[in-house]
């Protein structure tokens, strides 16, 4: 069953993000993940969720997104991201 991350990000310090967006690919692509939505400003139909920028990246199965997560060579780049930009991250099962 495919997996879901959707990120929910607004970018305080776009020259320190720059990193994060030139290597986050290959990490993505590392563990068979792809964008779905990338960096967009999503328009809000209802209620009172207002996010800035989306992401929304698809992988294989709920185990490629965890390895993905929990890949040792990406921490680096969650804390550049965590410092840059201040995001809300979901990971969500596909349906089968």
């Amino acid at each position: 069953m495919k997996a879901y991350l959707v990120l929910d990000l607004s970018v305080n310090d776009f020259g320190g993000f720059k990193k994060y967006i030139a290597e986050i690919p290959a990490f993505i692509a590392k563990h068979s993940g792809r964008y779905i939505v990338q960096g967009v400003e999503p328009t809000a139909i209802e209620g009172n969720w207002k996010p800035e920028r989306m992401v929304i990246i698809e992988f294989p199965a709920r185990e490629n997104a965890e390895a993905f997560l929990g890949d040792p060579e990406i921490k680096d780049l969650f804390k550049l991201r965590h410092a840059t930009t201040t995001s809300k991250l979901v990971l969500a099962d596909g349906c089968t």
